[in-house]
């Protein structure tokens, strides 16, 4: 199939283009390579894709409205996984603009591309983070998420409603992915497990919030990449249950779904502080700071529908998946100079 991949120079986005690379998929990675973490690790990651004679890049911004509507014209995608976007809790804070640019006006780039320009299917990055203020787990699709506790989550709530729209005045299928805590190589700069290694190996403390009694649904990225591609393969149909008397946020009357995508074993952030101490062999000096503005105390993906619908079962141990990381980690910029 020939499909577009925003966000390909990102983590999810780079590992998601690169597997379906792998499976002789024609891929389009489309990204705009903004400042927001250390551009070089983009470039590096694109630079394994490029390696691929099936891939092509375009060095494009998502809320350049004219541009998007020409790239959808000139290739014809038979299907999008829409993984651009603005990032981050805390940065949200500093920088509101950027994320409904990016979020907002990017998804709807999309959208039209996908209305105008008819694709099989479209699926696209959500986040746990939508859940916010709620707190009973673990977090399932069939309650609502009313109640975003930051800007980045209210975008990604309204990402998931622009879609419902789409899917329901256009027929067009859309699948929404509410993605917990992804980690693993390659990963981004500004999450927890990078800037605590990259702070141990340095010697410097670590910021250690909520004084570490957090949980989050950690999931390697191996896993997600895997439930990601299982749901492009599966284009949603209208649900003949779903009653609007008591409607189901997770279906629709329209050809639209939404998933929680995670592991389903959420760790206590001390005990993953743990493991990275154990894998590097070194113990971090911690500063323990109260809960920041915009986090949510914990997190708890309920997956059953993504096992129901698609046989996703995430099976990479917590230690496992750090290791993998310190090792590639350690890789990486050890053929760099050292440097981080």
């Amino acid at each position: 199939m020939k499909i577009l991949v925003t966000g390909a120079a990102g983590f999810i986005g780079s590992a998601t283009a690169q597997r379906l690379l792998d499976r002789n998929d024609e891929v389009i990675g489309l990204d705009n390579l903004n400042d927001y973490y250390d551009v070089s690790l983009k470039h590096a990651r694109l630079e394994r894709l490029r390696s691929h004679r099936s891939f092509r890049f375009t060095h494009l911004d998502l809320a350049n409205r004219g541009a998007m509507a020409e790239l959808f014209a000139a290739e014809k995608f038979e299907r999008v996984v829409h993984l651009g976007a603005q990032a981050g809790v805390r940065y949200s804070l500093e920088n509101p603009d950027s994320y409904v640019q990016s979020n907002i006006v990017g998804m709807l780039s999309i959208l039209e591309g996908c209305r105008t320009h008819p694709v099989e299917h479209l699926v696209y990055a959500s986040s746990s983070s939508v859940y916010g203020a709620g707190t009973n787990l673990p977090y399932s699709v069939c309650e609502p998420a009313s109640h975003p506790v930051s800007l980045y989550a209210a975008t990604k709530r309204a990402n998931e409603l622009m879609a419902h729209s789409y899917s329901s005045m256009f027929g067009l299928p859309t699948t929404g992915l509410r993605f917990f805590t992804v980690y693993g190589p390659w990963g981004r700069p500004d999450m927890a497990l990078f800037l605590f290694t990259r702070a141990i190996l340095e010697g410097r403390p670590i910021e250690v919030f909520n004084h570490g009694h957090h949980k989050r649904d950690f999931t390697y990225i191996d896993d997600i990449v895997e439930g990601v591609v299982r749901v492009l393969d599966r284009i949603p149909q209208p649900d003949l249950q779903w009653d609007s008397r008591h409607p189901t946020p997770g279906s629709s009357s329209a050809p639209y779904r939404l998933y929680n995508i995670g592991s389903n074993r959420p760790v206590e952030l001390m005990r993953y502080i743990e493991i990275l101490e154990d894998c590097l062999g070194r113990k971090a000096e911690k500063i323990m700071l109260p809960k920041q503005p915009g986090d949510v105390a914990d997190t708890f993906a309920d997956v059953r529908e993504l096992v129901a619908d698609i046989g996703y079962h995430p099976d990479t141990p917590i230690d496992r998946g750090v290791r993998s990381f310190v090792e590639w980690y350690l890789d990486y910029y050890q053929e760099r100079g050292g440097g981080s």
